[in-house]
């Protein structure tokens, strides 16, 4: 099969030394990895369904990999796999309408870079710009930053291509607004994780280009402060765009990592980043809500773009520091909004019993009930760490995974989120569409 595949994609691009392999075979959060039997780089649809013809035949399984940016372990290989790395597809095409179509190798700086100069902007935005893929994002729905304003990754689908498991292509690529032709297919795709089919190119909304900005840091006196203050702000602000929170042991960590300065004189019980966005300044009129928050005991505000830059650097920057103390227990979590402070509150306690010691740092997206749950010195205890995170997210009638999806590492708790009917339901739409299980085997559901 080797040599069919060099034949089909040309032997440089299948990569089947281990030295080689290597980098596509641990994911970001170095928890996840394995042995793929080669490394497969396409350049193109047509590629990628020869590809999958030949390991349909040879009953080869398939890991789809994107920019290998993803932290539930859905994108490298268990064992023995063929590894179908997508960042080749990377042509952009013209912006057009509105519309842009993106191949799933192009990064997301790239997309929006190419957005901004023809004067629109990608409604979708994550701190991992620079890797992750279109192709992944779409694959996880990814959200981000900006879902209180865009919307996540399907909201932004107007057209897709995806190649399925017997290498037969689907296409549906017009960019049409309203189409009620039945099953809706494109957003099928959207969040299954590349276990339906293999995503080769997007047709995506854009939306106008706001080049007016204002960013605000607030300090609250408690997490459910930092919850009231959101209608306020919404209310207030039509160019909300962004509001996001974390806490002061994030903070201290992302200051030690990073060397930035204290945003305030003294430390508070929880913080809230707000940024909106419009045509023309938004910044008194920020001001001027930001002064009538409850439980607002400090504030900043940025007046330029280094500003603003350097108030989202203390939410942005939790990742990379996090990942310098050692590698956590990383979880994603959403909870009914009126809830997030009670799952705020109760999460140090709930990991302290199932593994004394650990430090938790939470953050995220106030307007999704959206916590990234990130737990470091769990030494042993990761999976009782995550069972004691996601039973109290179940109890809070909360999804295990709000923006990164299921993949491996949250299979065996997916019926904290999901009905035996629904488990069942989306079975069947896998066996339908794969019916040896040859696309990203254990993901989302058990093998």
């Amino acid at each position: 099969m080797i040599g069919s595949l060099q034949a089909i994609v040309g032997a440089e691009h299948v990569l089947t030394d281990p030295d080689v392999r290597a980098s596509y075979e641990t994911d970001w959060t170095g928890r996840f990895t394995g042995t793929a039997q080669a490394v497969v780089r396409p350049r193109t649809t047509e590629e990628v369904a020869a590809v999958l013809r030949d390991c349909f035949s040879a009953g080869a399984k398939v890991v789809v990999q994107g920019g290998n940016t993803g932290l539930v372990g859905g994108g490298v290989p268990a064992g023995g796999e063929v590894v179908l790395s997508m960042t080749r597809l990377d042509d952009l095409g013209p912006v057009e309408t509105g519309q842009v179509t993106a191949g799933a190798g192009v990064t997301l700086a790239a997309l929006q870079e190419h957005a901004r100069s023809a004067g629109v902007e990608f409604g979708v935005d994550l701190a991992a710009r620079e890797s992750c893929t279109i192709g992944g994002m779409v694959a996880t729905n990814a959200g981000g930053i900006r879902v209180l304003r865009y919307g996540s990754m399907r909201r932004q689908l107007v057209g897709l291509e995806a190649v399925l498991a017997d290498g037969s292509v689907l296409s549906r690529m017009p960019g049409l607004d309203k189409d009620g032709t039945g099953y809706d297919l494109v957003g099928l795709m959207a969040g299954s994780e590349g276990t339906l089919g293999v995503i080769t190119q997007a047709r995506l909304r854009l939306w106008p280009r706001l080049p007016a900005r204002a960013v605000a840091l607030l300090a609250a006196d408690s997490a459910e402060s930092v919850v009231a203050m959101l209608p306020h702000l919404q209310a207030g602000l039509p160019s909300l765009s962004a509001v996001e929170f974390f806490l002061p042991a994030g903070l201290d960590l992302v200051r030690r990592h990073a060397g930035l300065p204290a945003p305030f004189r003294a430390d508070h019980p929880a913080y809230l980043l707000v940024e909106c966005m419009d045509r023309s300044d938004p910044l008194e009129q920020l001001a001027a809500v930001v002064e009538e928050l409850p439980g607002l005991v400090d504030a900043t505000v940025a007046t330029d773009a280094a500003g603003q830059r350097a108030l989202w650097a203390y939410r942005e920057k939790h990742t990379e520091a996090i990942s310098a103390e050692g590698v956590p227990v990383k979880l994603d979590v959403s909870v009914p909004l009126g809830l997030l402070p009670q799952l705020i509150t109760s999460l140090p306690g709930v990991i302290e019993a199932a593994c004394p010691g650990a430090r938790p740092i939470l953050f995220g997206h106030v307007n999704e009930g959206n916590v990234h749950v990130n737990v470091l010195d769990t030494g042993d205890r990761h999976e009782e760490v995550t069972d004691a995170v996601l039973q109290q997210v179940s109890a809070l009638h909360g999804s295990i995974s709000s923006e990164h999806g299921v993949g491996r590492a949250k299979v065996p708790w997916l019926g904290l989120s999901r009905s035996p009917v629904e488990i069942a339901a989306m079975r069947a739409v896998k066996n339908a569409l794969d019916p040896t299980g040859l696309l990203n085997p254990g993901v989302i559901l058990s093998r």
